[in-house]
């Protein structure tokens, strides 16, 4: 067998894993733009942003693919529409007011606490229990992620540090991450729906919730958006095309394909990806940075061949 036909071979067999990593290396990217805008606008407004965004680039998708809304049960589809209210509209928004309030280091480090919880509430709800092997991984990559981003450089020179606001927000979204992620396995591993479509209707929902929480909200003028640059608009743009876009859509494939514990947990590398950036951009990386990155590579590699 070919080196092309064995990585043809192992994507196809792990197609679940390969969509989650695939997804933390694009919202690795993209988390480091939010962080950004985010200086500039209230986290409510961001999400519904990029949110819009996401969905229009989907329905473009759709219409070129010829892809029409497959059957789907109605518990299923309300399963869908609830995941992307409490994981995209709740979780999303509470990650970004976290990095808001602590910077990326401690808001990814919050992120960490959704694979150990989303595969209890997994084994719990959907008595879905990954192998001896596959918990091994998952501590593993957790410990290893966790690791890396507690050492990393710190960025809390250009954030306003408010710590117990912070973590009460990471805590929020690291909840809501894995609520959102169980419920939309319950609805995914029994349906032929499309992870695309799958991603439209969660994104549709989180958005929908967005809207009903600023009406009902009114936010004080000074959260209100204001006009934005060309260079802010240009960011936001290929933050939600990169991360909501396309990370959404994998992570649906990964939820699908895979037990939703290990989906989250190889989604939530995403710092891992961020370590290659800052060696190219001429940081340099610690012994520990390095140190943690083997420990969760360990991990992956350990749920990719004793899950």
């Amino acid at each position: 067998m070919t080196p092309k036909i064995e990585a043809i071979a192992l994507l196809t067999n792990f197609r679940g894993e390969s969509a989650a990593l695939g997804a933390a290396c694009l919202w690795a990217i993209s988390s480091a733009i939010y962080g950004r805008l985010g200086q500039q606008i209230a986290p409510l407004y961001l999400n519904l942003l990029k949110g819009a965004i996401a969905i229009a680039l989907i329905i473009v998708t759709l219409l070129v693919r010829g892809e029409l809304l497959p059957e789907i049960s109605t518990n299923n589809l309300c399963l869908l529409l609830l995941s992307g209210a409490v994981g995209i509209g709740l979780g999303d928004t509470a990650f970004f007011a976290a990095l808001n309030c602590l910077g990326a280091r401690r808001a990814l480090l919050m992120e960490t606490l959704a694979p150990p919880i989303t595969a209890i509430i997994a084994l719990i709800f959907l008595q879905e229990s990954p192998s001896a092997g596959a918990w091994l991984g998952i501590i593993l990559t957790v410990l290893g992620v966790a690791w890396v981003v507690t050492e990393r450089v710190s960025d809390i020179a250009n954030y306003p540090l408010r710590l117990k606001a912070g973590i009460i927000y990471g805590a929020i979204a690291a909840f809501a991450l894995a609520i959102g992620g169980v419920l939309a396995r319950a609805a995914l591993v029994d349906t032929s729906i499309s992870p695309l479509w799958a991603a439209l209707l969660r994104i549709i929902a989180g958005v929908l919730s967005l809207v009903l929480w600023i009406l009902l909200k009114r936010p004080a003028n000074n959260f209100a958006p204001k006009p934005f640059s060309f260079s802010f608009l240009a960011g936001l743009s290929f933050a939600a095309f990169a991360g909501t876009y396309l990370g959404i859509w994998l992570q649906q494939s990964a939820i699908k394909f895979t037990a939703v514990g290990i989906a989250l947990t190889l989604t939530n590398t995403a710092p891992l990806f961020v370590l290659p950036i800052a060696a190219w951009s001429g940081e340099k990386l610690s012994q520990r940075a390095i140190y943690g990155a083997i420990i969760a590579i360990a991990g992956i590699s350990t749920i990719f061949y004793l899950r």
